[in-house]
């Protein structure tokens, strides 16, 4: 019973994270370099961090949940380290032009 919670918390949680990503995709195609958030321009390197911090947020929720962290390195270094792959990761993939 337990493991099919957890099944289903990590099906929803993928599934809200690819709909944020498919709607974010949609909105920031105009691939300009500032964001307009509120009526207040931000720099898309801005909006990227945010959006790197947030995916480290979530890996680290994943990775306290899934039990993992006795098979992780140093967690400074490995947080450190996805915060900046997910960064790129995502100016490349909303800001590639």
């Amino acid at each position: 019973m337990k493991n099919s919670r957890w099944l289903l918390r990590l099906v929803v949680v993928v599934l809200a994270l690819l709909i944020v990503c498919f709607l974010a995709v949609h909105v920031f195609s105009h691939r300009s370099p500032t964001v307009d958030i509120l009526g207040s321009y931000f720099p898309a390197w801005m909006v990227c961090i945010i959006g790197g911090l947030t995916l480290t947020l979530v890996t680290h929720w994943i990775v306290q949940v899934c039990h993992l962290k006795p098979y992780l390195g140093p967690a400074p270094l490995i947080y450190s380290c996805l915060t900046i792959i997910f960064t790129f990761a995502t100016w490349i993939l909303f800001y590639q032009n």
